[in-house]
């Protein structure tokens, strides 16, 4: 489904750009279908940097972005692709229902389709009640449902989701979960960006935990819950001498 090989990515830094900034440093890891993938870490540690490669935001400084069995500069792959940004930026003059029409349309999926489509998603995100009202009504967490329901307009393949439960209460935490189960079932996966680490620990099958632009593990999340000597331990405590990197000089000249 989704796959970073040896990732480069620098940005143009300092006076006149002259200088250069490492936010991806020899990334690889893959997604499979049918999983649902967490990717870890701290502020600045280049999370966002790789959901740009793969959205086709941006071009690697090397390495290679595969989606969907195609290099991520093949757009056409991009309307198998569902995303949602942790502060949907939505226009707020457009009822819920308009704009999952206009996201439809950008989609390229047939009318019918969205007729069908939208009422579905509204009543699955719990929105069916304000269908025609303003998003300027809205509460930061109907906006969060909104973007989910956009995100799942043209049944994904790959669902990304970034930070998909800031704003959200239990029932909609609750329906991210049931989101991300339905999508494993049938087949799609899922990258699950997300600084809640007990969400991570109830939907991720495996994890890249991403430190100053380096991943420093790949692998199931049993294994990274477990000790040397095969003891289990909270996400938290795992995670705790890979975030120490941060701090560390080698880190920080990345």
């Amino acid at each position: 489904m989704l796959e970073f090989q040896d990732i480069v990515k620098d940005y143009p830094s300092g006076f006149l750009g002259r200088h250069r900034l490492r936010a991806a440093d020899g990334v690889s890891f893959r997604v499979e279908p049918g999983e649902a993938f967490g990717l870890l870490g701290p502020n600045r540690a280049g999370k966002t940097t790789l959901v740009k490669l793969l959205l086709s935001l941006c071009r690697p400084t090397s390495g290679t972005v595969t989606r969907l069995g195609r290099p991520a500069r093949d757009r056409s792959t991009l309307a198998r692709v569902g995303y949602v940004h942790e502060n949907p930026a939505f226009p707020r003059y457009l009822s819920a229902t308009s704009l999952l029409h206009y996201f439809g349309s950008l989609t390229l999926l047939p009318e019918p389709t969205v007729r069908k489509r939208v009422p579905e998603l509204l009543a699955l995100t719990g929105l069916a009640d304000r269908a025609h009202e303003s998003i300027s009504r809205f509460s930061k967490g109907m906006v969060q449902r909104l973007g989910l329901a956009q995100a799942l307009l043209n049944e994904p393949d790959l669902l990304v989701l970034d930070e998909p439960n800031e704003g959200l209460d239990l029932v909609g935490r609750q329906l991210v979960r049931d989101v991300v189960r339905r999508q494993k079932s049938r087949g799609g996966s899922v990258l699950f960006v997300s600084h809640v680490l007990t969400e991570v620990e109830k939907m991720c099958d495996r994890v890249a935990v991403l430190i100053g632009g380096k991943t420093q593990f790949v692998g199931t999340l049993d294994a990274l819950l477990r000790d040397s000597a095969g003891a289990a331990r909270p996400l938290e405590v795992a995670l705790k001498p890979y975030y120490d990197l941060q701090t560390s000089p080698q880190a920080n000249s990345a």
